[in-house]
């Protein structure tokens, strides 16, 4: 059983590729420059008109085997090369004409079959022979309407005639041209030279005739322009006269306007000025008054202000004082009072050291000046002079008990024993 289910894969197998080589043949696709003919039964056009093959222009086409036949046709073009001899013009003069043309099978739907019925199978070199016969024959008909000069000078117009002219004949042919440039154009009795000769002479004619002219029509010009400019020179000197005195003019105006302003600025300078004099005398009066306010009189308001505050407060101190010496005494009387008999040594005792700086201050003041001590040869002078100082204080003292009734010496010596 497994032999026969491999058997029968490897039929499967066999078949499917055979299928696939067999589709691979039977499938043809079509190239850009080339288009594909199936023949070999009916078709039927878009149209609805049966014909015996189809055309496919690009893409992929399935042949059905034994019932159609496939066939391709080259779409590229072919250059033809075209040389007429003997072909006479419209002025009867024969020409010989070299030309180059690019011929191609046409496309278009509506001229390929023309190209298929006549063509297909055919070698390219038929189709290069029956473009180019069909191409120099129309050639010769369009050199007979024309000119050796047009031939000669307008080869576009002799190619466009000639396309127009093989178009008809081309489009039943299946065929269409693509390109066709004429090489050159001469003739065997040189009459396209004579032309060439006669056309420079005259251009030569023309051009000295020309050269002539311009030569007279430069010197004219020059002429006109030498005249001209010193036409223009005259008139422009008279400008610049003109423009000069109205300038002249204008400067004197300007000037006399400039001087009549100098003068109103200088009048009215010496006008500020004396207004600013005056303003800075009265300014200068103000700050002397200003001065004086502030050296003399406010000084002598704030001494007076001051007199009168140091003199209420001297009088308030002096009442003041009154007040506490007033006070003193009433505590001194009573103290005294309290005191008795003592209260004089008390008061002394307290006052001793002011009453002692007196008696020294007026011994310190007795001014001696100069002293001569004289000794008599026993050595006293001195020692006695020296001795005699305590009794200075002792007068001094004495002195001061008689003048104030105090006894310092009796204070200090203590009161008396009674014996």
């Amino acid at each position: 059983m497994e032999i026969l289910i491999a058997g029968g894969l490897g039929s499967l197998a066999v078949v499917a590729i055979v299928a696939l080589m067999g589709l691979k043949m039977l499938t043809h696709i079509c190239k850009p420059n080339e288009v594909l003919i199936f023949s070999g039964r009916k078709y039927t056009m878009p149209d609805g008109t049966n014909v015996g093959y189809k055309v496919i222009h690009g893409g992929v086409g399935i042949q059905i085997p034994v019932f159609e036949k496939v066939d391709r046709m080259d779409l590229t073009t072919i250059p033809i090369e075209i040389a007429v001899s003997n072909a006479y013009s419209g002025g009867g003069i024969p020409l010989a004409v070299h030309a180059i043309a690019n011929v191609k099978v046409n496309s278009d739907p509506r001229f390929i079959r023309n190209a298929i019925e006549r063509f297909m199978g055919v070698d390219p070199a038929e189709i290069r022979r029956v473009a180019k016969e069909s191409l120099e024959g129309h050639l010769r008909g369009v050199l007979a309407r024309m000119t050796p000069e047009e031939v000669n000078e307008d080869r576009l117009k002799l190619t466009e005639e000639l396309v127009e002219e093989a178009g008809e004949d081309f489009d039943r042919l299946g065929l269409s041209l693509d390109t066709l440039k004429v090489q050159s154009v001469s003739d065997d009795v040189e009459y396209l030279d004579s032309i060439g000769r006669e056309r420079l002479a005259n251009v030569l004619s023309s051009a000295e005739i020309a050269e002539s002219t311009a030569k007279a029509d430069a010197e004219e010009a020059q002429a006109i322009s030498i005249r001209e400019g010193k036409v223009a020179n005259e008139r422009a000197e008279t400008t610049i006269r003109k423009n000069e005195n109205a300038l002249s003019k204008v400067k004197y105006e300007l000037e006399a306007r400039a001087k009549s302003a100098e003068e109103r600025a200088e009048q009215q300078a010496l006008t500020a000025r004396a207004r600013a004099e005056r303003k800075l005398q009265e300014i200068r009066t103000k700050l002397e008054h200003f001065r004086l306010m502030s050296d003399v009189v406010l000084p002598a308001e704030a001494e007076r202000s001051s007199a009168q505050m140091r003199a209420r407060s001297e009088a308030s101190t002096i009442v003041a004082d009154g007040k506490a010496m007033a006070e003193v005494l009433d505590m001194m009387r009573d103290t005294w009072v309290e005191a008795g008999a003592d209260a004089k040594d008390i008061f002394l005792i307290q006052q001793l050291e002011t009453v002692l700086s007196t008696v020294v201050d007026k011994v310190k003041d007795m001014d001696l000046g100069e002293v001569v001590l004289i000794d008599g040869g026993d050595g006293k002078a001195l020692p006695n002079h020296i001795a005699a100082l305590p009794s200075v204080v002792t007068a001094v003292l004495r002195e001061f008990r008689e003048t104030t009734g105090v006894d310092v010496t009796g204070i200090l010596a203590g009161p008396s024993e009674v014996k």
